[in-house]
């Protein structure tokens, strides 16, 4: 398993994957040394993520291995069709998985996702619209969310 650590506008962030594709994509919560050499297997995830942050990219089309349930893959799965700028409810995604009793356990695989921004999880929020929990904290959730959306709003004077 390779892995390199950039730094995002939200923290320091470690890539980690291989020739099957990336695994893992993680904020780290503490300062750390940013990899000087990208290995080949992950040069493409960095420059989408690199070229996101700059919000010249609105998905990403590397290849993505993460590792999960089978439910997991499922919801992951489910994430990666919420739009750019776009949010849903965790009831909203339970329904388009086929059973809105299963809420908790989508807001536990949401939870689970190890591919941070790339498979979307932030864009998922509460049925009365707040910010519910974010593994990374939502500060950096309210900050993805006004990354892809920002309010553009013209002056009235």
């Amino acid at each position: 398993m390779k892995t390199a650590i950039i730094n995002t506008p939200l923290g320091f962030t470690e890539i980690c994957g291989d020739e099957n594709g990336i695994s893992k994509i993680h904020v780290l919560n503490e300062e750390t040394e940013i990899s000087t050499k990208i290995p080949q297997e992950l040069k493409e995830a960095v420059s989408q993520l690199q070229d996101y942050f700059k919000g010249k990219r609105t998905d990403f089309s590397f290849k993505i291995n993460p590792s999960g349930t089978d439910f997991q893959q499922k919801v992951w799965q489910e994430l990666l069709n919420i739009p750019y700028g776009k949010t849903c409810s965790y009831l909203d995604l339970s329904k388009k998985l086929g059973d809105v009793k299963a809420i908790r356990a989508v807001a536990s695989a949401n939870g689970k996702n190890p591919l941070w921004i790339v498979v979307p999880c932030h864009r998922v929020i509460g049925s009365d619209g707040s910010l519910t929990g974010y593994a990374g904290g939502l500060w950096r959730k309210k900050w993805l969310l006004e990354h892809e959306n920002p309010v553009k709003q013209e002056s009235l004077f």
